[in-house]
């Protein structure tokens, strides 16, 4: 079997890659035991057991009925037919006013005439990290096909069998400049149909071909050799294929050198015939990122797919190298002092105030609760309050024991089928945890997990000892690097030759891949780089280093939109000026790429997805040009209170990276932060931009103390006879209920003195606020700023609960029902 090489040290061209061991080999025995989901793997890895890939590009052979269209290998898409392959080049582009569209489209089917259609008698005889090679069979005749992502051709090596191609798009309108039903003797051909033009070679002498009024290309007899089959887009293009075509790629290493902080990522053809005459096709980030390459003329060979053209290079060896991160736990800059007294507050009061320890209900937004909490230890550390750590530890201890409870309601267990951890609830039904018991989202979920994780293995030693094998277990499910394990296949969600990670796993029968959410896929590769270096595991360290590194780098080409960039640049991914407006893709496909998501249709939303969750890693990812362009895109509903504080929060902390002052005067309006954020770490990232200085002199904040309510209408003070209510009807102080105000995130809660009761606005804005809580939650908290256009000390309080500013009604009563600041009453408060 061809596999990744990731069991030793290899050698190739004078270059030595490190590869590494498996992160383990034990079975893994998770509380939720061990189950098949309801989707098993089909007869095309007959001969093979799991584990096996679940989110490659070609997985739709193997998933469902095995009859998928799939995304390569580009700038192909193909499919496996009853009786050969089906394959095409998309020549329909489209841009809809959201995305660009490239539809799947079939040209061709390559099989042999003695196949007898019957499915079993198609399989996989290998696969790697990027390629796998599909072999038809019936008898002692034998087709095989090496799917390699990146070759302009596509190459069928047979033995006993009698070629036939097959038009899938209309009749066939020539053929090797002779009439239909000629057969013609040679060693190349053009032939042309619905599809436009393709030639085809053989490699292995003359072969007699015969082309019919029908749509079908026959050879004459049997044949023992190869023939390769290519799109010929342009003329012009011709000569560069006949020059390189008897150079062919059966498989690909994928490996890894280090030296620092710089990472080389690598990939090795093996090839049949001259490997430094190899033809291959490059997209934008390999270009980019390509070290001492050897491109012929763009002009020469083209193709244009969703990730922009693929344009030729040649040799079969090719060195990737990127700056690896450096920045692991915080930020290399300690938090700007202007921001460090509201920092140390908001820590106080939210891990005061940490949620009950209840039982989750699911992966997803479980893990992202648990890495947020986690950030607070860990901000806590950077700003010297150690004191503040211990609760926060315990409270992720309580919660994440409930993974290991067997009990719970989402409980992990291990998939035999394929081969991997799952949600066990989501087994047999898609809809459950946005499909995870189906391999859809893994690296996002559990990249929470082994964030927080790492935090408690950080302070906990004797807990890592007990738990630090379970944890593994959703480490190897999603950054496994060796073939060496027999539980879980090779970095799951990875396709290398893209550049980034699919969501997608074998749902739906495994057919297009999507990732709709690249911040989370970064976020995946950030927990397992904090596991191992909590875990000093060095090797799985600089391996998530470079995941982190190429991810966030493909982010960059294909995620984020820049209008102002060249529309024929060599590495533009989009062409259309109208795609690059939008600024940000939602979500990336195998043939459709534009500002859309399955769920949400806001462009805070679209752009917040890619951007969350904000961790101190990002900063490389969020370049200053595109948070600008993300801040001016969105601004309209940056503006609108009816928006998701929980969005508007991360793009403000993107928008840092580019103008930290302004991110934190627009950062002191919000309310709420989503399960994914918190208050102390968006004040962290802001204060830890580089250069930042007094980012939090000019952001307003809460009066603190002992206070009276005046209004500035009537003079009249909120009336300690009338409480709980707050009702403005005292003229003398001495008869006005007094209030403490205390600190809230960004906002500030009012307690009546003489009661002890917080004050509550009711989310419908229809009644008088009262002092009539025990306690203080989202209800209980108020924004109190100087209101626009009024004196000094004269204030407007906003109600958190509805967004509603506070006005006066007939009799005095303070309601949260004002739509806008100048619908609001305006309040002195005066100091007791």
């Amino acid at each position: 079997m061809i596999w990744p090489a990731f069991c030793g040290l290899l050698s190739f061209g004078g270059a030595v890659g490190l590869v590494f061991e498996p992160v383990g080999t034990d079975r893994p025995a998770p509380a939720g035991g061990s189950i098949a989901n309801d989707q098993p793997p089909n007869s095309f890895f007959q001969g093979f057991s799991p584990p096996f890939p679940t989110n490659d590009w070609w997985v739709g052979f193997g998933a469902g009925d095995g009859n998928a269209i799939v995304g390569g290998p580009f700038p192909y898409q193909s499919s496996l037919g009853a009786t050969g392959i089906q394959f095409g080049v998309s020549t329909s582009r489209s841009f809809d006013g959201t995305s660009i569209h490239q539809p799947t489209q079939t040209d061709w089917s390559v099989g042999f005439v003695e196949h007898n259609g019957n499915v079993r008698n198609r399989k996989a005889s290998s696969w790697d990290s990027q390629s796998v090679t599909v072999q038809y069979f019936t008898g002692s005749s034998t087709m095989t096909s090496y799917l390699v992502p990146g070759s302009p051709y596509l190459t069928f090596s047979y033995s006993g069998a009698t070629p036939k191609l097959t038009s899938a798009l209309g009749p066939i309108t020539s053929f090797a400049g002779k009439a239909l039903g000629t057969t013609v003797t040679g060693t190349s051909f053009q032939v042309v149909n619905g599809a436009g033009t393709y030639i085809i070679y053989s490699l292995s002498g003359a072969v007699s071909l015969t082309a019919s009024n029908t749509g079908t290309i026959v050879a004459g007899a049997q044949f023992k050799g190869v023939l390769r089959v290519v799109k010929l887009n342009s003329p012009s293009h011709k000569a560069i294929l006949d020059q390189y075509v008897a150079n062919y790629p059966t498989g690909v290493s994928t490996d890894y050198d280090f030296n620092g902080d710089v990472g080389t990522l690598r990939f090795t053809w093996t090839v049949t015939g001259n490997a430094a005459n190899l033809l291959m096709l490059t997209w934008p980030h390999h270009r980019i990122k390509m070290q001492k390459p050897n491109f012929p003329p763009m002009s020469s060979l083209s193709y244009l797919t969703t990730k922009g053209y693929m344009y030729p290079a040649l040799g079969n060896v090719w060195n990737l190298v990127y700056n690896l991160p450096t920045i692991i736990w915080n930020a290399p800059r300690t938090p700007d002092a202007s921001c460090t007294q509201n920092l140390v507050s908001g820590l106080e009061y939210e891990i005061a105030n940490l949620p009950a320890v209840t039982m989750p209900g699911d992966f997803y937004f479980f893990g992202g609760r648990l890495a947020a909490v986690s950030r607070l230890a860990l901000i806590a550390e950077h700003v010297d309050r150690n004191d503040l750590v211990q609760p926060v530890i315990n409270w992720l201890k309580d919660s994440i024991g409930y993974m290991f409870n067997s009990a719970s309601t989402a409980v992990p267990a291990y998939e035999t089928g394929w081969g991997g951890i799952i949600n066990r609830a989501g087994y047999n039904n898609a809809w459950i945890d946005y499909g995870n018991g189906y391999y859809n989202d893994h690296h996002f979920h559990y990249g929470y997990f082994l964030a927080a994780a790492a935090v408690i293995a950080k302070h906990d030693s004797g807990w890592l000892n007990k738990f630090g094998p379970t944890i593994k277990w959703f480490l190897r499910d999603i950054v496994n690097p060796s073939r060496n394990d027999p539980y879980f296949p090779v970095t799951r969600c990875r396709d290398w030759f893209a550049g980034h990670s699919w969501a997608s796993g074998i749902a739906n029968g495994g057919g297009g891949r999507d990732q709709e959410s690249v911040g989370e896929a970064v976020n995946g590769y950030y927990g397992a780089l904090l596991w191992a270096d909590a875990t000093s595991n060095a090797e799985i360290k600089n391996y998530a280093r470079l995941l982190i590194a190429t991810e966030q780098h493909a982010a960059q080409v294909y995620w984020h939109l820049y209008p102002t960039a060249s529309a024929t640049g060599r590495d533009q991914p989009y062409p259309e000026q109208s795609l690059r407006d939008l600024v940000t893709i939602g979500n990336v496909m195998d043939w459709q790429a534009g500002a859309w998501l399955f769920w949400g249709a806001q462009k805070i939303e679209i752009a917040a997805i890619q951007i969350l969750p904000v961790t101190p890693v990002n900063e490389y990812m969020y370049d200053p040009a595109w948070a600008q362009a993300v801040h001016d895109y969105t601004i309209q509903e940056l503006n609108n209170a009816t928006y998701g504080d929980e969005w508007k929060s991360v793009i403000y902390l993107a928008y840092s990276q580019a103008n930290p002052v302004v991110a934190a005067q627009l950062s002191s309006s919000l309310t709420s932060w989503g399960t994914g954020n918190t208050f102390s770490n968006q004040l962290y990232f802001l204060s830890t931009r580089p250069g930042a200085s007094n980012v939090c002199a000019s952001a307003p904040s809460n009066p603190i103390g002992n206070f009276y309510i005046q209004s500035v209408t009537t003079n009249s003070y909120v009336s300690a006879s009338t409480l709980p209510n707050l009702i403005a009807s005292s003229t003398s102080q001495n008869l006005a209920a007094k209030f403490q105000l205390a600190f809230a995130p960004n906002a500030g809660t009012m307690k009546a003195v003489s009661t002890n009761q917080f004050v509550t606005a009711d989310i419908s804005g229809s009644f008088t606020i009262s002092a009539s809580r025990a306690t203080a939650s989202t209800w209980e908290v108020f924004i109190i700023r100087p209101k626009h256009g009024a004196p000094s000390g004269v204030y407007s309080i906003l109600a958190a609960s509805n967004k509603q500013y506070v006005t006066l009604g007939s009799n005095g009563a303070l309601i949260n029902n004002g739509a806008t600041e100048s619908n609001s009453a305006g309040f002195r408060l005066v100091s007791t």
